[in-house]
């Protein structure tokens, strides 16, 4: 956990498979569906690469979270991200999505709740954004392994609507805890 209570930033869709996504008020999560009215919601998976590759495998990308904490960061490597600009339906503060384990249950605001299934692999669309962004959201920890920054997949298992400001509650698996993997 980070500073802060854990809330909802900020959250965002795009009917249209583009990187980035319109801030919105709100958002209705939908069970084993998605963000109504997003390009990646579905069943089965949506993103156009793993489409080509799988196209009957389930969708486990159906919200994208981003913790607003990377802006900060990437902001002293000279970049200025706004939520949704990568992609993400929905921005956080105070939870560290890299660090959760596979399955953890996030509660948002009242209903809605998602699975954390795994990590966003980072694309180069990124540098369509910002040249060199892809690049700044990989880095490598002292043993070596990789660090993927660009958020967290997870999948809707409890419908509701999920607005700016809600809070976040964070339910973690029964051990033994998973490191997320890409997705």
């Amino acid at each position: 956990m980070m500073n802060s209570s854990p809330k909802v930033l900020a959250v965002s869709k795009s009917s249209e498979h583009t990187m980035s996504k319109y801030n919105a008020d709100s958002i209705s999560l939908i069970k084993n569906y998605g963000v109504e009215g997003d390009a990646h919601a579905g069943k089965t998976v949506k993103h156009r690469y793993l489409l080509f590759k799988k196209k009957d495998a389930p969708n486990l990308r159906q919200v994208h979270l981003l913790h607003a904490e990377l802006f900060d960061e990437l902001r002293r490597q000279g970049f200025d991200l706004t939520p949704g600009l990568i992609g993400e339906n929905i921005t956080t503060e105070g939870v560290d999505l890299l660090n959760l384990p596979t399955n953890t249950i996030l509660h948002l605001g009242t209903e809605a709740k998602i699975k954390i299934t795994g990590l966003r692999e980072p694309c180069k669309q990124l540098n369509g954004i910002q040249p060199g962004l892809l690049e700044a959201m990989i880095s490598k920890k002292e043993d070596g392994s990789i660090i993927r920054k660009s958020g967290v997949m997870s999948v809707v298992i409890a419908s509701g609507v999920v607005h700016k400001n809600d809070e976040i509650r964070v339910e973690y698996p029964p051990e033994p805890h998973h490191p997320l993997v890409c997705v």
